[in-house]
């Protein structure tokens, strides 16, 4: 059995949960409870604050975890990244009041700046050359400035929306997040089968993603001029029906050239062309 931390809440918890789902691997997402088996794979679930779940899958309390870049590094625990996840992406900024003229990093120079990041801002900070007072706060990072405990923030934007509303604007990135799967460096053969399993599943997932699986029929003395323009995964699957002169050709598109593709098809005598997204064909 293999247990994955994961977070408990937001919306890394439904990527997760996402994810997980389209992988096949079904998991009861109760807020009560903190551990729960899936129904139908060799999985655990524990479900953790982000913060916490390095240091879960460092110390082996949990055998893997998906938890955002950001709080990986913050925490600096002794665990692999395996794979990046590319969803939740985020990045970690310096923010300061909008109405204040920036003219580069060494503004912050004597600045306090408020954060939930410490470790992340003072290497930052080192490496730049900068002194500044960093003030590590909890939760509402944003309102600092507005009520005088900070000259500026150091925190995740996603949007970008939260600064605006707090009259705030971005001026340097420091780095950039997104979901990560790390796991604990002691795990057995027995678990890294059923990881593998997993990495399996997550990248079919992935594969499937901005592309479609059409089905056509097609006048057989045109299949080789269709099957010219149909640059699928490989090459498409041709099916004869009762018809003679006709057969039923199956293949993958990518979204991005799919109408143009779709058209040609049909100027080539291609009817009944059915779509469905690819990734309710997997598994």
């Amino acid at each position: 059995m293999l247990r994955i931390a994961v977070q408990s809440k937001g919306r890394l918890f439904e990527d997760t949960m996402n994810l997980l789902k389209e992988a096949d691997i079904k998991v009861s997402a109760s807020k009560r409870t903190l551990l729960v088996q899936s129904s139908n794979f060799p999985l655990e679930v524990l479900y953790l604050r982000d913060d916490d779940i390095p240091q879960s899958v460092a110390s082996g309390v949990a055998d893997i975890g998906i938890v955002g870049e950001n709080e990986f590094v913050e925490r600096h625990e002794n665990a692999q990244v395996i794979e990046r996840l590319g969803f939740s992406k985020c990045r970690l900024s310096l923010a300061i009041p909008k109405e204040i003229k920036y003219n580069g990093i060494e503004w912050f120079n004597g600045k306090k700046i408020a954060t939930s990041y410490p470790n992340i801002l003072k290497n930052y900070m080192n490496k730049n050359g900068i002194n500044a007072d960093i003030h590590v706060i909890t939760g509402s990072v944003e309102i600092s400035p507005g009520i005088g405990l900070a000259d500026g923030i150091f925190d995740i934007v996603s949007s970008g929306s939260t600064l605006v509303s707090n009259n705030l604007t971005e001026v340097e990135t420091v780095m950039k997040s997104e979901a990560v799967l790390i796991g604990n460096w002691k795990m057995d053969d027995e678990k890294h089968q059923i990881l593998n399993e997993m990495l399996f599943r997550f990248e079919a997932v992935r594969s499937a993603l901005d592309k479609k699986y059409v089905m056509m029929n097609a006048p057989k003395d045109k299949i080789e001029a269709i099957t010219e323009v149909l640059p699928g995964i490989k090459s498409p699957t041709i099916i004869p029906l009762a018809d003679t002169n006709w057969c039923s050709i199956h293949t993958v598109l990518d979204e991005k050239r799919f109408w143009e593709i779709i058209n040609r098809l049909k100027e080539l005598g291609a009817q009944g062309i059915l779509v469905s997204p690819i990734e309710k064909m997997i598994l």
